[in-house]
């Protein structure tokens, strides 16, 4: 039996579910973009994306701050020089079944309005390293992976060995940015790993492997032996446009001289595309280089533009990927990692096993019930079977969660095999592991005594979207954090160790392995560089759960300063204490079996329990759940962070470190919405809800998601419902889709 459907989950479950699946997918991200060493397969990958996408669909306010769904790659290896995209490469979003596609083409319809002729381009996806070539007057000036998507590593010298790569081009704009894919073909791979044979030296796994790797050589000349070629698909900066359509501009870089994949086509529907993937999965064994899906974009430009981008991925593209395998090996052991909220997750060490040319050495096992065989209900999971250490196991390699333990062979267990008994004592600062009711995992009570904790939130504190200190990474976060003379066990403690330092007469930071005078001074340089912050990237840093970078962006905009923020939650503490108290009745009620439909009995107790919190409580909290992307899950982790003694003291401490910047402002001169807050409802015909927000705010506006006395309109198409009357009621000013539409125009 599969692991518990999404629709299914309680939120203890669905929060559980993201835990571990962050922990999973991080630790992925690093392996293959970082170490071009995958430890899972990119079918593994893709499920584990996926099964994220979906819980955090099901449960948005459970959104976590360092979400998969934000992060494209990872950081660039030490070694190389960096350099910042001008236009950030981002991943695409994933498809696995047929009928993924055709919702594609409708989510693509439906933010457009558009029901009439649409075109894709459909293109083998080629499995193999993202590389972007910028050309200034025709020549080539820089090479750049792909890192993290916002900054990856100089190797222009390496990209200038590479044959398919042109060196000078004649009539392309001034400024143009080529975006492909390295990869080897299987002739060349075999004839790669023949040689390093011959010569005692290591072989490569895969061609995937071998191109990467060969590319991020320190020595060119040892790029320039190997061969690697590259397919051009896409471009970032550009001077002028190549064409007005995605076909006319890979076209443009074939004629440039760009080797373009001859079996791009375009395509007029799901079906044509459909039976698109369908030619070229038969030829996929066939072709001589490693592919993994069919890549369809919408082909006309200016709808791309339309179309726009999520945070890490364009909404006018989906992978289609191709479905993947299984395969059976030994469990060597379980380990237990405890992550930033003191989760305790089981992760399976396995007998490497090479899978789709891929090397598996572990597996999540979700939780203790899972070990166990039966789910969060006790309902059996695999026949009941449980699993245990030197167990024949079956990693299952398509599906809702992956990478996993799917089966267990039970003819082949030893006699002496014992039952995993899990740990109800954490394992880094041994406090009481406790499984609070309805929540399928087991948490460290330690707080911020548990050394994983709180070295998981430094570690989150200096990651990309937080506070990204140059110099001060995962292995410099840890050695601090054990550092007797200079520790740095809280983030306010960053902004102290230059002080501390100069008041350590004896040991010196830049007298220690690792250090000179010259990185140290760097380093402090780069912490001073930091005590200046958006606000937004600080809430972000604070790694409260569930405020990931979407959230603390609406949360930025809409108090607009620090102070504004923490008046607020001080302010709502009341009215989250009633909440809280409403949560605990029915969670006593539902243990006791007295209560079957949750939300209703939710609101029925909450309401006496508001109406007894001050006006201001009340007021505040309405304002902060009102807050367009912020819900009540979201507004109650924000006021237990804060409200709590030695939680605020420390985010007082910190912010006694740093100068806040506000949001900037946005250039809404003659907005006439600028300032204000505006509410959607009922069902936009011309222009999408999504649409219609970005449009807003890029106006200066305000969007919420309910009506208060601090809404200047709401906007209101058909269907039309209580925010409605809750506007008729407070004197607030209804417009309809084509008033909204002639606003936004003069903006």
């Amino acid at each position: 039996m599969d692991a518990k459907p999404v629709d299914q989950m309680n939120e203890a479950e669905a929060r559980a579910e993201l835990a571990r699946l962050a922990a999973a997918l991080a630790q992925a991200n690093t392996a293959y973009h970082a170490l071009d060493a995958p430890e899972i397969s990119d079918a593994e990958y893709d499920a584990l994306k996926r099964r994220n996408a979906a819980v955090e669909a099901a449960f948005p306010a459970l959104k976590r701050s360092d979400s998969p769904s934000d992060q494209v790659g990872a950081g660039p290896a030490e070694g190389f020089g960096k350099i910042t995209h001008a236009v950030p490469m981002l991943s695409l979003e994933n498809a696995f079944e047929d009928g993924d596609v055709a919702d594609f083409d409708d989510r693509v319809r439906r933010y457009l309005n558009h029901d009439g002729p649409l075109s894709y381009t459909a293109e083998p996806k080629i499995d193999g390293l993202s590389l972007s070539l910028r050309y200034e007057g025709g020549a080539l000036v820089q090479a750049a992976t792909r890192g993290d998507g916002e900054v990856g590593e100089n190797v222009t010298e390496n990209a200038r060995t590479i044959a398919d790569i042109p060196q000078h081009l004649t009539g392309a704009p001034e400024v143009l940015e080529v975006r492909g894919e390295v990869y080897m073909s299987h002739a060349d791979f075999a004839a790669l790993n023949d040689r390093q044979a011959a010569k005692g030296d290591k072989t490569f796994a895969n061609p995937r492997n071998a191109a990467a790797g060969s590319l991020r050589q320190l020595d060119a000349t040892i790029t320039a032996a190997r061969p690697l070629r590259f397919f051009a698909y896409a471009w970032g900066a550009l001077s002028d446009p190549l064409a007005t359509t995605q076909s006319g501009a890979i076209a443009r870089l074939n004629a440039l001289g760009f080797q373009t994949n001859p079996l791009t086509v375009l395509c007029s529907s799901p079906a044509e595309m459909l039976a698109h993937y369908r030619r070229i999965e038969a030829q996929r064994a066939t072709l001589g280089y490693d592919i993994d899906g069919v890549v369809y974009k919408v082909d006309d430009l200016a709808l791309q533009a339309r179309l726009g981008f999520r945070s890490t991925t364009p909404r006018w593209a989906i992978a289609h990927k191709f479905p993947a395998e299984l395969a059976w090996t030994t469990l060597l052991g379980i380990d237990i990692q405890v992550g930033r909220t003191g989760a305790l997750s089981p992760v399976a060490r396995l007998a490497p096993v090479t899978v789709g040319g891929v090397v598996v050495s572990n597996a999540t096992l979700h939780n203790e019930d899972y070990i166990a065989g039966r789910d969060s209900s006790g309902a059996p999971i695999r026949g009941g079977k449980d699993i245990r250490v030197g167990d024949w196991v079956q990693v299952y390699r398509a599906g809702d969660v992956i990478p996993k333990i799917a089966d267990v062979d039970l003819t082949r267990r030893n006699n002496d095999a014992q039952a995993f008994v899990f740990p109800d004592i954490c394992p880094e600062c041994q406090s009481p592991a406790v499984r609070e009711e309805g929540d399928s995992v087991r948490r460290c009570t330690g707080g911020l005594i548990c050394p994983a904790q709180a070295v998981e939130r430094l570690r989150h504190f200096v990651s990309r979207g937080a506070f990204d200190i140059e110099g001060l990474g995962i292995k410099q976060v840890e050695m601090f954090f054990k550092d007797t003379d200079l520790p740095v066990k809280t983030p306010a403690d960053i902004f102290t160790l230059a002080a501390r330092d100069a008041a350590n007469p004896l040991k010196k930071l830049k007298n220690r392995d690792g250090f000179g005078e010259t990185s140290v001074a760097k380093l402090f340089a780069a912490i001073e560089a930091r005590r200046s912050i958006p606000l937004d990237r600080l809430i972000f840093a604070l790694g409260i759960r569930h405020a990931g970078e979407a959230a603390a962006a609406d949360l930025a905009r809409h108090y607009g300063s620090w102070a504004a923020l923490t008046q607020a939650l001080d302010l709502a503490r009341p009215a989250a204490l009633a909440h809280r108290a409403a949560d605990a009745a029915v969670e006593a009620e539902r243990a006791a079996a007295r209560t079957e439909n949750r939300r209703a009995r939710l609101t029925e107790l909450r309401k006496p329990l508001l109406d007894a919190a001050p006006e201001a409580a009340r007021a505040a909290w309405t304002d902060l759940v009102g807050t367009d992307g912020i819900g009540p899950v979201l507004a109650l982790s924000l006021s237990d962070a804060f409200a709590n003694p030695v939680e605020r003291a420390e985010i007082d401490r910190l912010a006694a470190q740093l100068t806040i910047l506000p949001p900037p402002r946005r250039q809404t001169e003659g907005s006439p919405i600028a300032g204000k807050t505006l509410v959607f409802t009922g069902t936009l015909e011309k222009m999408s809800r999504a649409e219609a927000k970005a449009r807003a705010e890029a106006l200066g506006a305000k969007v919420a998601g309910s009506v208060s006395a601090k809404t200047d309109l709401l906007i209101a198409g058909p269907g039309a419902g209580s925010k409605a009357r809750d506007a008729a009621r407070l004197g607030i000013e209804v417009i309809d889709e084509d008033a909204w539409l002639a606003l936004a125009a003069q903006g």
